[in-house]
């Protein structure tokens, strides 16, 4: 696998470890072609934009924020030539372009199949491309409205890609399409991604929200990661996505175990997304390196880590 993994700067933060009376030693993912996705930002000054995540298995990149964008509508326009150039859509996507345009890039992703694409000119005249990857709406994407369960999966999808600080992060997105088809996956991809994350669901389309559950124990407190919302306990960021524990405590399984299918909650079930990450996207305090999720203090967890970041400059 070709990974590529965009976490900004691990310089040191504060006064260093040169002052601390004690010393640590550092301690030391199909193919893909993706370029950085950022969480936002402006449309680029050119006629004609591709905007590209493509993926030939459950192997994906996150770094995707929609929050203060409303779904509702969207998915009574089928996800095809006629539907995307439909005053609705128009109307959608001049809410708020720069940020329509990366929603779109994830929509495309998660509802059409690789190897398809979709095209769309904005109200400037500029031309938007958006890959197809995982085919999880086939119903949408052949441009039909969107099923409940499509509805579900791709909230479900753009939920797993959300990333609070707006990094790229290669993760494995596994899970049934709206037809039952597994999404394809191989011993390699799940041997890279190890590190069980999350389960998510929900149907931002109908603004029943978003939720999240941990497939593994949430992160002790020396422990942080990039993909904060899944597994870091009450973090605040990750909205509209709502945490609910446990994904085993409402989360029934596939007969293999390696993910969920369907999740529960007020009663009502939901098509599920499960999630897996490599384990060093896990940081932990100690290990040498102040991380951009760690900060200065005297302590020993995530947010004061002497050992990694040293004390506070005052």
């Amino acid at each position: 696998m070709l990974a590529i993994e965009s976490q900004g700067s691990r310089s040191r933060r504060g006064l260093g470890t040169a002052g601390v009376l004690w010393v640590c030693g550092a301690v030391a993912c199909g193919p893909m072609q993706p370029e950085p996705l950022e969480s936002s930002g402006g449309l680029e000054p050119v006629a004609s934009a591709s905007q590209t995540l493509p993926s030939n298995n459950g192997e994906s990149f996150n770094g995707l924020a929609f929050n203060g964008l409303a779904f509702n509508g969207l998915a009574f326009n089928g996800l095809a030539f006629n539907g995307l150039n439909s005053a609705a859509f128009a109307s959608w996507y001049d809410q708020d372009p720069a940020l329509a345009d990366n929603v779109m890039k994830y929509v495309t992703a998660c509802a059409v199949p690789a190897g398809e694409t979709r095209t769309y000119t904005d109200s400037q005249g500029r031309v938007r491309v958006w890959q197809g990857s995982l085919g999880l709406a086939p119903d949408w994407a052949s441009g039909q409205p969107a099923t409940v369960t499509e509805q579900q999966l791709v909230s479900a999808c753009l939920a797993a890609h959300v990333n609070k600080f707006g990094r790229t992060v290669p993760i494995s997105v596994l899970g049934r399409t709206a037809h039952g088809e597994p999404i394809a996956t191989t011993p390699e991809e799940l041997q890279t991604f190890s590190q069980r994350e999350g389960c998510f669901f929900g149907n931002l389309f109908t603004e029943e929200g978003v939720f999240v559950g941990h497939d593994d124990h949430l992160l002790w407190p020396h422990e942080s990661s990039v993909r904060a919302c899944a597994l870091e306990p009450d973090r605040d960021g990750c909205a509209p996505i709502t945490q609910v524990g446990p994904c085993a405590s409402r989360c029934t399984p596939d007969p293999t175990n390696t993910y969920y299918t369907h999740c529960t909650l007020d009663g009502t079930s939901y098509a599920t997304i499960t999630t897996r990450i490599r384990p060093q996207e896990i940081y932990t305090c100690g290990d040498g390196v102040c991380q951009f999720t760690e900060s200065c203090g005297l302590g020993m967890d995530a947010t004061h880590c002497t050992w990694d970041c040293g004390l506070c400059a005052r």
